[in-house]
């Protein structure tokens, strides 16, 4: 698995990831967005945290693919499949801290991609951009979300009473081991 910039090509897939409306209430979304405003945003992101002010990652899965159906030989063959998406944003240069978000592909949820995702995010950001901090904000209905965090060594630091309309949310952290 890797994390990769988000791409021209990857445009359906943030089209229907972030149009899912039953994940809204989880990402303060409000609205549809549409193919413009995502080709836009694909346009105009530089993938730096510090000019964006956040960094949106496309999650990669390899596959090892053995069989050619059209020779009908075993062959081997590596191909990528697209299964998430990870945010950095809430971005805080000064204090080196930021917000961390995440979509799974609903096909995809279950398999670990999430736990390995957070890893690969995590080491980035504590290691190449040097963050003190990194922090989810989960509604308590996500119990699969917080499990993730908890399973990565996240502390719950406080409820979040009536957060959102749906009800209450959970602050998950986690500090560099240098905090």
């Amino acid at each position: 698995m890797k994390l990769r910039k988000i791409e021209p090509s990857d445009l359906p897939f943030l089209f229907q990831w972030e149009n899912d409306a039953t994940m809204w209430a989880d990402s303060d979304t409000h609205n549809p967005l549409s193919r413009h405003d995502l080709h836009q945003y694909i346009e105009n992101t530089t993938g730096d945290i510090y000019r964006d002010g956040q960094l949106r990652l496309i999650i990669e899965e390899s596959q090892l693919s053995t069989f050619n159906s059209q020779l009908s030989t075993p062959t081997s063959q590596l191909s990528t499949k697209i299964v998430g998406c990870i945010d950095l944003f809430d971005f805080d240069a000064r204090n080196r801290k930021a917000a961390i978000g995440m979509y799974i592909a609903p096909e995809e949820r279950g398999k670990g991609v999430g736990k390995q995702a957070v890893q690969l995010l995590e080491d980035y950001a504590f290691e190449f951009l040097h963050l003190r901090m990194i922090y989810a904000i989960i509604s308590v209905h996500n119990t699969a979300c917080s499990h993730i965090y908890e399973q990565m060594g996240y502390t719950p630091s406080s409820v979040l009473k009536g957060w959102t309309l749906e009800g209450d949310a959970i602050l998950w952290q986690k500090c560099s081991s240098g905090v």
